[in-house]
């Protein structure tokens, strides 16, 4: 449950998945802005993910909120979301012809 810690292997895991389903939705830009000016209280958010939980385990799913909540209350995972983010996976240099 919440209590117990993330394995590394997990914690990897999640942190590809989410960066994927932010490039995917071109939000990578946005996201990012977000994560940089709300990186500070990301333990925070992850407390109040857990408080408010009852409303939102009925839209997210139990284990989506578990263990991403558990993810940001891990101090480097912002910061490795956000290395994610900035690469580029298709290897161009941002101009399309």
């Amino acid at each position: 449950m919440w209590d117990e810690e993330l394995s590394d292997e997990e914690a990897e895991k999640l942190l590809d998945a989410a960066a994927e389903k932010i490039k995917r939705r071109r939000m990578d830009l946005p996201a990012t802005l977000f994560l940089e000016m709300h990186k500070p209280l990301s333990y925070v958010s992850s407390q109040l993910a857990i408080v408010f939980s009852p409303f939102l385990v009925p839209f997210l799913g139990f284990d989506s909120i578990n263990n991403y909540s558990r993810l940001m209350s891990r101090r480097d995972s912002v910061d490795k979301l956000l290395e994610r983010l900035e690469k580029d996976p298709a290897g161009t240099t941002g101009t399309e012809g």
